[in-house]
């Protein structure tokens, strides 16, 4: 091949990337604190990726949907009836509902209940109530932990057990909005999201542990600055 006919080459490959990226591009919008999340029930997480919600057109229910509690008080019931994209009605149990959108905001269904996340990236913070259940009957406590991560602890036998005591405290947690799966907000958990991003994963771990205490919502931050949250065009 010629060197004239292999520059040609090299320059059609180069347009096409370029052309590729352009496209690319097109299809997808960087989150900034603007971006609003589309309106509707997130039946799971991948519809939270692609800000594909349930509309509240397709709920099926006698609440209108100009209600400004319309979520609080359909998520009082125990299922939700909506028709799916082909116009199928279908039912899912409140409690398998991964979350919802409301005026543009993001709320995950964690213990028991619906909280907002506030901080948006693809390492997300956000802060949610745990409520933990003591017995007197030898027992110290069990949790519930609907969530995914490191612990998943379910059914507690000492919920309406008699002489079972409860208290409720907040919490801090991480999500991971590649897969969805949420950790309790400490050092360990914010390192294990930093290994997504090797240069930075290292600064942090060759800090001192108090630093690393003190500095972990930074390195969320700085990592959210380095590996951006993009959505699909909808």
């Amino acid at each position: 091949m010629s060197k004239a006919a292999s520059l040609t080459t090299v320059l059609l490959i180069l347009s096409f990337c370029v052309l590729s990226g352009q496209q690319d591009s097109a299809n997808w919008v960087k989150y900034t604190p603007d971006f609003k999340f589309n309106e509707g029930l997130f039946l799971a997480f991948e519809q939270v990726r692609n800000n594909r919600p349930v509309a509240k057109s397709r709920i099926v229910t006698s609440i209108a949907y100009d209600d400004p509690d319309f979520y609080d008080r359909i998520l009082e019931n125990k299922k939700i009836y909506f028709f799916n994209e082909l116009g199928v009605k279908e039912e899912v149990a409140t409690k398998n509902i991964w979350g919802y959108s409301r005026n543009g905001v993001l709320y995950i269904s964690l213990n028991e209940g619906f909280f907002r996340i506030t901080i948006l990236g693809n390492i997300c913070h956000f802060v949610a109530n745990l409520t933990t259940y003591s017995s007197n009957y030898g027992y110290p406590y069990s949790y519930s932990y609907p969530y995914y991560g490191f612990y998943n602890y379910g059914y507690s036998p000492y919920r309406n057990y008699p002489g079972t005591t409860s208290s409720t405290e907040m919490r801090q947690y991480i999500m991971d909005f590649k897969t969805g799966r949420v950790l309790d907000y400490n050092v360990e958990s914010v390192e294990v999201l930093l290994m997504a991003d090797p240069e930075l994963h290292d600064e942090f771990a060759n800090l001192r542990k108090k630093k690393q205490k003190q500095l972990k919502f930074l390195y969320i931050r700085k990592f959210n600055e380095r590996n951006p949250l993009y959505f699909p065009k909808n």
